[in-house]
């Protein structure tokens, strides 16, 4: 143990019992997190939805100085797949134009000319590639192609799904503490870079510390935890245990770097969870998904056509503005060619284009604006099936961030779903509906602001959720997250006990005869939950089209 502690001090690295020399001494836990800049600020890992553009957009809200305070994570990656297949590496992480054909030496430079998205030390960085494994030689043979572009790689241990399940990995490896030891050691020993990992909460906090602990024993540098156990996830997904992370650091060794994970809904939540955690940083997930300005403050120097503010005091970044934001990345990096001149965003003090902006309005049957219509009978050329993972993610991404916007706007929503991969002139479509609509709720917003101010201050309490608790209700977070429609805003989900009393969630028999058997244990009558229909939010995503049947299959958080 001491010779191999020695060689990591000596930038020596082990690969199967042989020596690397490499030009940089391996730094791990603490001193490695305040190498990057000791980040606060985690951008989590989310199934093909955290990659490069989405990063760069969430880092472009905040100041320069700050971005690179960020950390970024990729999204999950398949170790065995990618150490086998050239092409799911080529899909997944564009390191370079060439590709990774081949295995590049632990402290590779590519030349300038070679420099392609992921890993950018200009704007992507700090960041950790993270890898979902169940064997400890694919896993480090992956993590060996990507080692010379990123500053950590990570093990996923928390994956909740039931592809997981079948794949045995993410949170179903967490019974095989033996394998998970070998995998985390494996790249402990033999990667020039710091192993993380990533995991969820067990059923108590004394089992989660001994846990954190033998993860720690491996030779993680940092542990994230997310405050949610395995059987968390869809409508019982249910609120983060922050207590359980506050008492791993109470109980963990000082130098321990700790990442806290659930519960960020706005950025007002990351004080509050650094604060009650003791943290070293927060990750937000879901709520990056549907406010990718989460990261950054609330704009205080004034620019109505990036940020808006209501005569409440309320405010936030409007989606059009976002929305063209993360067009203008896609074409700069990943298409490598000049955005459409577009017209500024309109603001209230603008005159109102009447003729000019009806002529650019776009006809949701044809995606074409009319002026450009094709002749009848011309063929639409057929677009080339698009696999950059910058581009196959942008109309999920597009949902999530346009929510608000598409329950009012239907139109909006029925052009994106047709929306193809790689079919920029369909986006701009999109987006050009989007500033229309955006520009509509502004001009309405103006001539009646209590209809929107009284929306965001006085959502009402249901009255078919009873005596519930407020710990146990959403209806705190809908008032703290609610702006009008026309800005980024959180998706806050109904928690498990709000579901069941709305009746959008039931039990399955064994958790009902788990309950009629806890109930006779206490001497009480089992209480009937789940009858009943859809919650009203729920009940408004059918009617809206936004149900699982039409709606794009929402981002899986790693974790």
């Amino acid at each position: 143990m001491a010779a191999a502690e020695e060689a990591k001090t000596a930038g020596i690295v082990r690969v199967d019992d042989a020596p690397v020399q490499t030009s940089r001494p391996k730094l791990t836990g603490r001193v490695f997190y305040e190498s990057i800049g000791s980040p606060k600020l985690v951008l989590a890992p989310m199934v093909d939805q955290s990659e490069f553009a989405w990063r760069l957009l969430s880092r472009s809200f905040m100041k320069p100085e700050d971005s690179k305070r960020l950390l970024a994570y990729t999204p999950m990656l398949h170790a065995r797949l990618f150490a086998e297949g050239s092409r799911y590496r080529d899909h997944s992480f564009q390191a370079t134009r060439k590709g990774l054909e081949s295995m590049p030496a632990p402290d590779h430079v590519p030349k300038d000319t070679d420099i392609f998205l992921d890993g950018r030390k200009d704007i992507d960085r700090p960041l950790t590639v993270q890898f979902c494994a169940n064997d400890p030689d694919f896993f480090l043979e992956a993590a060996k192609y990507v080692q010379p572009y990123c500053d950590a790689v990570d093990l996923n241990l928390g994956c909740p799904q039931g592809i997981a399940r079948k794949g045995r990995y993410g949170a179903f490896l967490q019974e095989d503490w033996d394998l998970i030891y070998r995998l985390i050691n494996k790249l402990h020993t033999g990667l020039a870079v710091p192993v993380t990992a990533k995991f969820r909460i067990q059923e108590t906090k004394e089992k989660t510390l001994e846990y954190a602990r033998h993860i720690l024993s491996a030779g993680a540098s940092i542990l994230t935890v997310h405050g949610r156990q395995r059987e968390q996830k869809g409508h019982k997904t249910g609120l983060a245990d922050w207590a359980v992370i506050r008492y791993l650091r109470d109980n963990l060794p000082p130098e321990t770097v700790i990442f806290a994970n659930g519960n960020i809904l706005r950025h007002e939540d990351i004080a509050r969870c650094l604060e009650y955690t003791g943290a070293d940083g927060v990750m937000s997930a879901e709520g990056n998904l549907h406010d990718p300005t989460i990261f950054a403050p609330p704009r205080a120097e004034p620019d109505d056509r990036i940020y808006w503010r209501g005569r409440n005091g309320k405010g936030a970044y409007r989606v059009d503005a976002v929305f063209r934001r993360y067009m203008n990345i896609i074409y700069k990096y990943v298409l490598e060619r000049p955005e459409p001149e577009r017209r500024p965003l309109f603001v209230p003090v603008d005159p109102i284009p009447q003729e000019a902006e009806k002529d650019e309005k776009v006809d949701p049957e044809t995606e074409e604006p009319p002026a450009k219509r094709q002749k009848q009978g011309k063929k639409k050329a057929q677009l080339k099936k698009s696999s950059s993972p910058n581009l196959t993610a942008m109309q999920s991404h597009l949902f999530s961030l346009l929510r608000p916007l598409v329950s009012v706007h239907t139109e909006v929503r029925d052009v994106l779903a047709r929306s193809r991969a790689g079919d920029m002139q369909s986006f701009e479509n999109v987006l050009r509906l989007t500033e229309c609509a955006v520009r509509d709720g502004l001009i309405d917003y103006e001539a009646n602001p209590a209809k929107y101010d009284d929306e965001m201050t006085s959502i009402e309490e249901d009255s078919a959720l009873g005596d519930i608790a407020d710990f146990d209700s959403s209806l705190k977070a809908v008032k703290a997250c609610k702006r009008p429609w026309w800005c980024c805003q959180a998706y806050v989900r109904p928690v498990p006990k709000e579901a069941l009393k709305k009746g959008s969630l039931t039990l399955s028999r064994k958790e009902r005869e788990e309950i009629e058997r806890k109930a006779r244990d206490k001497d009480q009558e089992p209480k009937e939950e789940g009858k009943g229909g859809m919650s009203e939010r729920e009940r408004r995503d059918v009617e809206d089209g936004m149900d699982q049947k039409e709606m794009p299959r929402q981002a899986v958080v790693a974790g």
